[in-house]
């Protein structure tokens, strides 16, 4: 292929790869938790951390990941604070995260917004080999957590009462959960970019779960749709001339129409069979 011959678009194609196994395997236990929303707000919150960088004459990316995690942590906080009422948290951190980001703008100058734009939209193929190489280490370290702690989080994510019961460290587990996505969510930030990452994270859990049957089975197929979309966007933005972010996330949502109306049409051929019968 043309475009793999670009070292630019090797290195997106290797980034890709390895979002599509960190994201969508989040993306599964965030949707299955309800807790959707904590991507797009970790991923605005990061905005923050970006601004602060730039106020500070400081590396965006190590602020980032600091101010990542504490929400993360404030997250887990506020949700415990707010049992019955979970979004009062999101509310208030994504209204904080924002709130911060565009007062430090203001006070770092006119300089930092054009910096902080590309933060926003994001550019896969201007990534670098250190972020390749920190997506690969994240991908091992998730795919590994998901391995060796698949029979907890399952409880856990199914039933908080149950897990307390059994014995499991309910609320070190869920703030190590939300550490990791905030973790994964920071590094993934200046790739995908603050207003499509959680498209990414979502979609591809979203639509597993439509056609998965067992945990197991959609955590998989979660992957493997991730991968699909992926790939399938960013060659698209390569010979179309579009942005890689919004053109992946365009190649999900048709993904996920698509599968819907199969699923809507094979449920009534179903029926009508079960008439007939």
């Amino acid at each position: 292929m043309a475009l793999l011959s670009y070292e630019f678009m090797r290195r997106a194609f290797l980034a890709a790869i390895f979002i599509s196994g960190i994201a969508p395997m989040l993306g599964v236990f965030l949707v299955l938790r309800r807790q959707s929303l904590m991507a797009d707000t970790l991923s605005h919150v990061s905005l923050a951390g970006v601004a602060l960088g730039f106020f500070l004459q400081f590396n965006p990316s190590l602020t980032t990941l600091v101010i990542v995690i504490l929400a993360a942590i404030v997250l887990e906080y506020l949700r415990t604070m707010f049992h019955s009422y979970s979004e009062v948290s999101i509310a208030i951190l994504m209204s904080g995260g924002l709130a911060l980001a565009l007062v430090l703008m203001k006070l770092s100058g006119g300089n930092s917004a054009a910096s902080i734009q590309s933060y926003l939209f994001g550019s896969i193929v201007t990534i670098t080999n250190e972020q390749v190489w920190f997506l690969g280490i994240l991908f091992i370290v998730t795919f590994f957590a998901f391995l060796r702690f698949k029979r907890p989080m399952y409880i856990l994510t199914f039933d908080e009462a149950t897990a307390h019961v059994d014995g499991l460290p309910v609320r070190l587990m869920s703030m190590c959960f939300n550490i990791l996505t905030g973790v994964a969510i920071a590094i993934m930030i200046p790739i995908a970019g603050a207003l499509l990452i959680s498209a990414i994270m979502v979609l591809p859990a979203a639509i597993s779960l439509r056609v998965g049957r067992g945990f197991t089975m959609v955590i998989y197929l979660s992957m493997f749709i991730g991968l699909i979309g992926m790939l399938t966007g960013l060659t698209s933005s390569f010979y179309l001339d579009t942005p890689p972010g919004a053109t992946i996330t365009l190649v999900f949502i048709a993904l996920f129409l698509v599968v819907n109306i199969i699923k809507f049409f094979w449920i009534r051929l179903n029926r009508q069979k079960q008439i007939r019968s």
